[in-house]
């Protein structure tokens, strides 16, 4: 990685979207946690690459551990946006992290190219740089929260850092193989953006799923699955296939999965708020030894 990956290159504040204001401009009461932290639109270096993200932190000073969200989705669709920032980044923020979110490359105006598990890996990676010389950060305590795409994304990092503490996944992608026999639709996505696609050889998807290499997933950092069971966007067995290789492998996991729940596990926020947040404090927080 280049020197100055991870260098921002501009911030500015992001303000709450009205659909979280009050008459008189104040949190409605269920976003209360929006006046305890500081939401900002940035743009930073990834292998010499302009990248937009997001940085939250805590209002009151630090230092905070911190937590690396990695988001689903690919190019414009279910990008970080006005709702994920207030719902999701913030609130992780108002729990006591400094939490830094990236757009990828190859979205709007970021330059370079999506290639779903390739080389925008390292926009995660460069965030690791970007922690280190944020004020009020401690870069000793590092998470990563992934969402769908966000999974494979966080597992490929895995393989590259031994600083993340503890990893959260949320109906997060581990098996692009049997994700292509489940969802044909991704056949359109894979010849878009994975460089050398070649339907008729797996070796691009087994590359990009965990479940295939979980040997080489930093042993340190424990994992939490969530995972719903009404999913028809990942595929619930997919989950299981996946925490049965981390127990074969000896890597130390937690698999919860939610009865009903959809991809977004909707109507199950609290839950998957309770889990993460303990999954954090306990490991990156607190830095417990995942034994």
């Amino acid at each position: 990685m280049a020197r100055t990956d991870g260098r921002i290159l501009q911030r500015a504040p992001f303000p709450q979207p009205e659909a979280c204001r009050a008459a008189g401009g104040w949190p409605l009461p269920e976003y209360a946690y929006l006046a305890e932290v500081a939401p900002e639109r940035i743009t930073y270096l990834s292998d010499g690459l302009r990248i937009q993200g997001f940085l939250v932190k805590p209002k009151a000073p630090g230092p905070w551990p911190c937590v690396i969200y990695n988001r689903g989705g690919n190019r414009d669709f279910a990008p970080v946006d006005e709702a994920v920032v207030a719902g999701l980044l913030c609130r992780i923020a108002s729990w006591g992290y400094v939490v830094v979110a990236s757009q990828y490359r190859g979205w709007a105006d970021n330059e370079g190219r999506d290639e779903f598990g390739g080389a925008d890996v390292d926009d995660v990676l460069s965030l690791l740089p970007l922690l280190d010389a944020e004020r009020g950060a401690d870069a000793s305590r590092i998470g990563m929260y992934g969402a769908s795409r966000g999974g494979m994304m966080t597992c490929l990092a895995l393989t590259r850092t031994d600083r993340i503490r503890a990893a959260a996944l949320r109906c997060g992608v581990t098996d692009l193989t049997g994700w292509r026999r489940e969802r044909g639709d991704m056949e359109e996505v894979f010849r878009a953006l994975i460089p050398g696609y070649d339907p008729d050889d797996d070796a691009t998807l087994r590359a990009r799923s965990a479940v295939h290499w979980v040997e080489r997933l930093c042993r340190s950092t424990p994992i939490l699955l969530l995972q719903g069971n009404a999913d028809w966007r990942v595929n619930p067995a997919s989950a299981l296939r996946f925490a049965e290789k981390l127990l074969e492998a000896g890597h130390p996991f937690r698999l919860v999965m939610l009865e009903g729940a959809d991809h977004t596990l909707t109507g199950h926020t609290a839950e998957r708020d309770r889990q993460v947040r303990d999954w954090f404090d306990r490991f990156v927080r607190d830095r417990q030894d995942p034994g």
